[in-house]
């Protein structure tokens, strides 16, 4: 007989970052194993593009506004969630973007904005859902770290603070959701080509690219793909009742030493 009963056939769940990158990713690849999917982020008609893409696909997918710096806006799009596809199973906690600068150039708004974000952004998420997943005895929360987290990394000191503090939330929530049947579990992507951070000014861009280099913390210039942090999330999401993904890292391969030059140069495949 076995020691848990299985996960039900049909888990809803919320991709909160929903919009674009490893959030937009996942959201495509949970639905693709039939997952229901609530896409959230503040550019809610970027996330309606994608619910398009996964009913075609014949997924079941909605689109709801979130920010999850405004606690009403959290509380009202798992209300919403829950009305339209059911109770909530799984949660992918990965909203937010990153702000380059040194710790002692950038001013402590700046450094509470991405508290607000990844730490206490991330926390809301949970706590908004952890009631109903602690009543039904069962339950995925998975929240989207960093490597910044595990390797601090120049310029990105109020993001990996942030980061790090996810880690020991979570890590709590481990410890005190043991015998609920709520699985709390972390991922950490490595260097991922998405828009993060991105969109700031080159002059912010250009020396944190050279201290990385510096530190060693750029040996290659392959990134991962969205979809690789997709699968990985989706397999935490998948694994059996009975055994739960605690931490996992994910990182870019490098290129093969051996390859063509001409190869080597194709370093950001277009995602899939």
């Amino acid at each position: 007989m076995p020691r848990f009963e299985p996960h039900p056939q049909r888990r809803p769940a919320l991709v909160a970052g929903a919009s674009s990158g490893i959030g937009a990713a996942t959201a495509v690849e949970l639905a693709a194993h039939g997952f229901p999917v609530a896409l959230g982020a503040r550019r809610v008609e970027k996330c309606e593009g994608i619910v398009e893409q996964i009913r075609a696909g014949g997924g079941e997918a909605i689109a709801l506004p979130l920010d999850v710096t405004d606690p009403d806006s959290v509380k009202g799009f798992v209300h919403r969630a829950t009305e339209q596809l059911g109770e909530i199973e799984v949660l992918v906690a990965g909203a937010g973007d990153t702000y380059f600068g040194r710790l002692h150039e950038i001013d402590t708004e700046a450094f509470e904005s991405q508290i607000q974000i990844h730490l206490i952004g991330a926390n809301r998420l949970a706590t908004a859902v952890l009631p109903g997943m602690v009543e039904h005895r069962r339950g995925d929360l998975i929240f989207v770290g960093s490597d910044v987290a595990l390797r601090q990394r120049p310029h990105m000191g109020a993001y990996g603070a942030a980061k790090a503090g996810l880690i020991a939330m979570v890590t709590n929530l481990q410890m005190e959701l043991e015998g609920t049947g709520v699985r709390a579990s972390i991922v950490h992507p490595g260097p991922t080509k998405t828009g993060m951070g991105w969109s700031l000014p080159a002059e912010l861009i250009g020396p944190a690219l050279e201290d990385w280099a510096k530190w060693g913390q750029a040996r290659h210039d392959y990134f991962l793909r969205a979809s690789d942090l997709a699968r990985a999330i989706t397999f935490v999401a998948e694994t059996p009742r009975g055994g739960f993904v605690v931490s996992m890292e994910v990182q870019p391969e490098a290129p093969l030493s051996n390859a063509p030059k001409e190869r080597q140069q194709l370093k950001y495949p277009e995602e899939s």
